[in-house]
């Protein structure tokens, strides 16, 4: 995980006077010895290893401007940082003005969205920011009544003497608290969860009324005077290369200012070599692509393929495992005893492509030896780093403005057109906005990895799961995964099986793979999860409570990493956490309480990942014809003791149901010569408004601390509408999409 502040650092509140009579409130680090110098300082005083943060603005006409410091990716971050803020500075909502920081990694630390760890990462320290700013205001008034500060406490927007009845709104007090002495943030008080006026409320998205009325506010809606527009044409083969083209034709077609060849600097997530074509429009510069006649050096990907790819993991799958990733008792014996009920199953998930709704693009401008940089990327410091390496510059010569993202979902964690735009810019010598087809964001993407899984599980005549063997099948070379291919060994259920065994092979690819929203967990759940139900059938036990009885046992520790390892991945399942939502979602949808016409099921999964602990039913309905309708959904979460706000928590929870299913229902990309066939939503598609169902989303709080919301919703969703399906007609899905298999019944 990463952190917001480094451990050998104390984070200071710095405030000084603004022109005008208004605040400017930030946080500083110092190291020990500057912080025990500058303990009783004031603002302004000179300090070592100065990095502001998270500045807030207070002016006399009583409006708080809060910088919001991370990529907004339609997460929520943008709202739910000043919120911690606003809240502990005790101001009202309807005060606050809300800009987005550029990256400024001398003000601002962990600027990127992903692994939805913008909530655990930033619950104390942006609350200390606005507690520190409050403390701030309220030594200002006890100085000027000349009474102790902790005779004094606020009300939104004031300070306030209870003894003497005096009242001192924050826009009076300005002036007065930008002299006043910095507190250490560790040191100040915050409210009791009992006293949340912001925290826990619904709040509508500051950039709603900007998107519903079409503002540009998007990265592909950049426009800088003088700029030029760009296509980038790569080899259909990933990691090919192009060693002609008819430059001299394209040239003489209208609108066309440039044409050359990028040899590229980098592998798959850089500067892929290719051809770019730069236009007064993107128009112009899209219609000459397609005249281009290019010859390519293909590379050795173009001999793989989708097929090759199943033909090698069964292969693999009939040999011994290449390594071990967890080990517990004795799988193998467990699974050859006396009296047992073995199920073997194999289950396969396929690539499939992010498919944002906004292209990637980037707009750049090279001039004097600097880059300037437009571009909606969850990444912007690595993407800084991947254009300063491109060019050959320094990388305090590269600018990044951060434009609000239309979708990502792990595909702006990879920053390949920032490179491309910035090339073309630095060889064109002006701005140039480059922004990639439909087509091109499908055919280069970082794709979900595919993945197989081959299981053997026993149970004995109780119903427990007393042997569980999961030979996985994977992308990498030696003991290394592919990009956000591999698993670890505390997935569910290692620890809940006494005899357990997690094995693993892995085959080389050329495809390039990557995070996709709940990286891993998004596969592995739809096959462990299904293989749980096999399990739970072949015990004769009902599916949810199986699963309850799973967690009810003994949990076994995980192994002490050895002398000098790192520690293990972070936070693991909690069986008490997951039984809770567990039980809450039978609550909710009425597990068992109702009778099914014939064709409808109801499923259940659970899964814990990014810190957060989700299990979902999915009621479904299969016509005898096979035709699929998901009736509804019902989500229980547990995201620790506080929902920060509300209505963006069941926004997201929505989504994630949402985007889980579009994934199992017709998403896949498959590979041919070294190439994706899939391109565009007609082969990709993604739900429609009729095919949604309704979800509904329940929280249980409980007192740990909080966490995001981003990604753990979504896997437990896939596993649920599989096992509804099987309910519904009987039919086991074992590989994905589902728009491949007869669903009909008789």
């Amino acid at each position: 995980m990463t952190t917001l502040f480094r451990a050998d650092r104390r984070e200071f509140l710095r405030v000084s006077a603004m022109a005008g009579g208004g605040l400017l409130l930030g946080t500083r680090m110092e190291s020990f010895g500057a912080a025990e110098a500058l303990a009783g300082g004031v603002a302004g005083r000179a300090a070592a290893d100065f990095a502001p943060n998270a500045f807030i603005r207070m002016t006399p006409d009583g409006l708080v401007t809060i910088v919001a410091q991370n990529p907004e990716i339609g997460q929520g971050i943008k709202n739910m940082l000043p919120m911690l803020i606003a809240e502990e500075l005790d101001v009202e909502w309807k005060h606050v003005r809300i800009v987005q920081a550029d990256l400024d990694t001398k003000k601002y630390q962990a600027q990127f969205a992903g692994g939805s760890t913008a909530t655990p990462n930033h619950w104390m320290p942006m609350r200390r920011v606005g507690a520190a700013g409050r403390a701030v205001l309220v030594a200002a008034a006890a100085d000027t009544w000349g009474v102790p500060a902790a005779e004094c406490g606020t009300e939104p927007g004031a300070v306030v003497h209870r003894a003497s009845g005096k009242r001192a709104p924050y826009t009076e007090l300005l002036a007065k608290a930008a002299t006043m002495t910095t507190p250490a943030l560790d040191t100040v008080p915050l409210k009791d969860a009992r006293d949340f006026t912001i925290i826990g409320k619904s709040t509508r998205g500051v950039d709603v009324p900007a998107i519903v009325t079409g503002k540009p506010m998007f990265g592909i809606d950049v426009t800088v005077p003088g700029m030029l527009y760009a296509v980038y044409h790569k080899c259909p083969v990933f990691a090919g290369k192009a060693t002609s083209a008819n430059l001299g034709e394209i040239l003489e077609l209208p609108g066309v200012k440039h044409a050359f060849i990028v040899e590229g600097t980098s592998n798959l997530a850089g500067l892929v070599g290719g051809v770019a074509i730069v236009a007064t429009s993107w128009w112009s510069a899209q219609s000459a692509r397609k005249r281009l006649k290019v010859t390519w050096n293909e590379g050795a990907t173009a001999t793989q393929s989708s097929a090759g790819f199943e033909a090698q993991s069964q292969a693999l799958a009939a040999a011994a495992p290449q390594r071990t990733l967890r080990k517990d008792g004795d799988a193998a014996a467990a699974l050859a005893a006396v009296g047992v009920k073995v199920v073997k199953a194999a289950y396969y998930y396929p690539f499939i492509s992010h498919a944002p709704l906004e292209p990637q693009n980037c707009t750049a401008h090279f001039a004097d030896g600097k880059m300037e940089i437009w571009c909606p990327s969850q990444t912007p410091q690595s993407g800084r780093q991947l254009v300063a390496r491109t060019l050959g510059i320094p990388e305090e010569n590269v600018t990044i403005h951060l434009t609000r993202m239309g979708g990502g979902f792990g595909r702006r964690l990879y920053n390949e057109p920032m490179a491309e735009a910035a090339a073309i810019a630095k060889q064109v010598g002006v701005p140039v906005k480059l922004l990639w087809s439909r087509e091109d964001d499908m055919h280069y993407d970082q794709y979900r990895s595919a993945g197989w899984h081959y299981f053997s599980g026993a149970v004995d005549d109780s119903g427990k799961v007393v042997g569980w063997r999961d030979h996985f099948v994977s992308f990498g070379e030696g003991e290394r995964f592919a990009p956000s291919a591999g698993m670890g060994g505390g997935d569910f259920p290692a620890r809940f099986v006494p005899n357990f065994a997690l094995e693993t092979s892995v085959m080389p690819t050329g495809v390039p793979t990557g995070a996709l929203r709940a990286p891993g967990s998004n596969g592995i759940a739809y096959a462990v999860q299904s293989f749980v139900d096999e399990l739970a059938e072949a015990a004769g036990k009902d599916p949810l409570q199986f699963r309850l009885d799973m967690l009810a046992s003994q949990a076994i520790p995980d192994p002490a990493p050895a002398a000098g390892a790192p520690q293990g991945p972070g936070p693991a399942l909690d069986a008490a956490r997951m039984r809770g939502v567990l039980e809450l979602v039978r609550e909710k949808s009425g597990w068992g309480k109702t009778k099914l016409p014939r064709g409808t099921g109801m499923g259940v999964a659970f899964h814990f990942s990014h810190r957060g602990h989700f299990a979902e039913v999915v009621q479904a309905t299969v016509a005898r014809d096979g035709e699929l309708t998901v009736d509804k959904v019902w989500v229980a979460g547990d995201i620790g003791s506080v929902v920060i706000n509300p209505g963006n928590a069941e926004n997201q929870t929505q989504g994630a149901v949402i985007d889980g299913i579009a994934e199992a229902w017709g998403q896949e990309i498959t590979i041919e010569n070294g190439r994706a066939v899939q391109g565009n939503f007609n082969t990709f598609p993604l739900l429609r408004l009729r095919e949604a169902p309704p979800v509904e989303v329940h929280f249980r709080k409980t007192e740990f601390a909080p966490s995001g919301l981003g990604e753990p919703a979504l896997p437990p969703v896939v596993p649920a509408l599989c096992s509804a399906i099987y309910m519904a007609t009987g039919k086991r899905v074992r590989t994905l999409p589902l728009s491949k298999h007869d669903l009909s019944w008789k």
